[in-house]
């Protein structure tokens, strides 16, 4: 087993910044300024294209220490980040930028490369979560949740059906191909997030992958925009879900 090594830290804005790696895999956790009081953990996945100390990653982490006092941690993806790219990334890149440019459909490029990402990270995080779980501030006996858009929600379907120690999961945004038979494995409770108006994936395709999710309780939450338009609610509206049921307060942030 991988063991977690630290490599900085720092702290600001309420939260401790801890940069981490578990074997050769990069991550960031992020905690409480203060107290050594055993918490829930968040994992989180990053969108396609970016990396762990995104702002998205950043700002979704300030709102659930600062407001849960939970701890988060997110790992970069393969390729991604801190992860160097191999020529089958380049490759997939080009033929993805080549789409964009012609106003072809991405999802015959997307869904396969991230499916093929999902099947490398999956097992990254859930050595991650053992080593997280042996710090005396987390422990192994401590809830977890799951929060990914994207790229993120491709990465967080397989490993919440593959993964019973996670209790609740926040996803949004993603094809339903390659996810849809993982989906119907996930009984814990979801969020789901969409954009009604989304140019790139098509408004059923959305409703599909929330339709498979097993769940007793899932929510779906569908915005009026673009892609690019999902509303900074949804963050505010995750930070709750997961109070709810990981069992924090939620207050105001520091």
């Amino acid at each position: 087993m991988n063991s977690l090594q630290f490599t900085a830290e720092s702290s600001s804005n309420g939260m401790i910044e801890r940069d981490f790696t578990v074997g050769d895999v990069p991550g960031v956790l992020w905690s409480p300024a203060s107290g050594a009081e055993r918490a829930p953990l968040v994992l989180m996945g990053h969108g396609g294209g970016t990396h762990k100390k995104h702002l998205a990653m950043a700002g979704r982490a300030h709102l659930l220490v600062t407001g849960c006092s939970f701890h988060v941690a997110v790992i970069d993806a393969p390729g991604h980040g801190d992860r160097p790219r191999t020529a089958h990334d380049e490759q997939e890149i080009a033929e993805l930028r080549k789409a964009q440019a012609a106003g072809e459909p991405e999802g015959p490029i997307i869904v396969p490369y991230n499916a093929r990402l999902a099947e490398l990270a999956v097992p990254e995080y859930r050595a991650t979560l053992d080593a997280l779980q042996e710090l005396p501030e987390i422990g192994a006996d401590g809830p977890v949740g799951y929060v990914g858009i994207g790229l993120g929600t491709a990465i967080g379907v397989p490993l919440v059906a593959a993964e019973p120690r996670i209790t609740a999961a926040v996803f949004g945004m993603m094809w339903p191909d390659a996810l849809v038979e993982a989906a119907k494995q996930i009984t814990v409770p979801v969020e789901f997030a969409m954009q009604w108006d989304d140019e790139r994936i098509p408004r059923e395709a959305g409703l599909a992958l929330f339709d498979a999710f097993a769940s007793k309780e899932k929510t779906l939450h569908a915005n009026a925009g673009k892609h690019v338009d999902l509303p900074l609610l949804e963050a505010d509206s995750a930070t709750r879900f997961f109070a709810r049921h990981l069992g924090r307060v939620v207050t105001s942030p520091a």
